[in-house]
């Protein structure tokens, strides 16, 4: 296939993907035939799947990037695939149990504790996955780190059992969850897109007021997330304002003031609910 094909063809690209064809050029089968010769792909893919794509690409050249890309010296990276992913998503997808030996901060293992995996999620900022994980035997939500899981086995669990639980995450979730709006200072309009891409990790709506020509975009995330959106709203500065969510409105306040107090600036009068930082 030509390297401009795809642009070209656009409408009967379209018409492939609603019947469920899917076409890629011969640049992506030399990308994926390289990456297939990565020592990650070992454990990023069951063998017969493994075997089968190397079988598929095996009349296709590799890419050679030897000539092209130059790799700088950077720090140590954390590998962003872990052997468990594969098995948990296997769990999460068949509704079934797992039992684990897990460690936590101080050093201590807690050995073949029964649980339901629910969700993967991988921490952006921490560069880590965690699993999202119902406690059988305390009926609680937790929490943990990949790296920090010992061993794994999947056990079955009742269909019944495993129904109940996760009404039961579903609850706990609804009550962790938080809303906020952020509005968009109208000076900033144009840098919409920035604003949006900063925030493309969490839930949200975005509605836009003609009149006033002001975006208005909800976000909706977990109770532990809120520091996350703060760092986010920093990072923002004074394109946006948050106007509804009052611990989003107190830290963002408080940030405002020890900044001000730093540079011997007066702090902003308390009456004034909504700072722009």
């Amino acid at each position: 296939m030509n390297l401009f094909e795809k642009i070209f063809n656009y409408q009967i690209l379209s018409r492939l993907e609603d019947s469920g064809t899917l076409t890629i050029t011969a640049h992506e089968r030399a990308w994926l035939k390289t990456m297939l010769a990565h020592p990650a792909a070992e454990q990023a893919f069951a063998a017969d799947t493994l075997a089968r794509l190397r079988s598929v690409l095996a009349d296709d050249q590799a890419m050679d990037a030897a000539d092209h890309l130059l790799e700088k010296a950077g720090s140590a990276s954390k590998q962003v695939y872990h052997p468990l992913l594969r098995t948990l998503r296997r769990c999460i997808m068949n509704k079934s149990g797992i039992r684990m030996t897990y460690e936590i901060k101080d050093g201590r293992l807690y050995q073949d504790h029964p649980g339901l995996p629910y969700k993967l999620e991988y921490s952006m900022v921490k560069r880590e996955w965690y699993l999202l994980w119902y406690h059988r035997q305390h009926r609680a939500l937790m929490s943990t780190r990949l790296a920090k899981i010992v061993s794994l086995s999947e056990e079955p669990v009742a269909p019944a059992e495993a129904e109940l639980i996760r009404q039961d995450i579903s609850r706990i979730l609804d009550e962790r969850r938080r809303e906020a709006v952020i509005e968009v200072v109208s000076v900033y309009n144009k840098e919409l897109s920035r604003i949006l891409y900063a925030l493309s990790c969490f839930e949200k709506d975005v509605t836009y007021d003609e009149e006033s020509d002001i975006y208005r975009v909800k976000v909706r995330l977990l109770a532990d997330e809120l520091e996350y959106l703060l760092s986010k709203l920093r990072f923002l500065g004074k394109r946006v304002r948050v106007v509804e969510g009052d611990y989003l409105k107190r830290r963002m306040t408080e940030s405002a003031t020890k900044a001000l107090e730093r540079y011997g600036v007066a702090p902003p009068i308390q009456g004034d609910k909504e700072q722009t930082v």
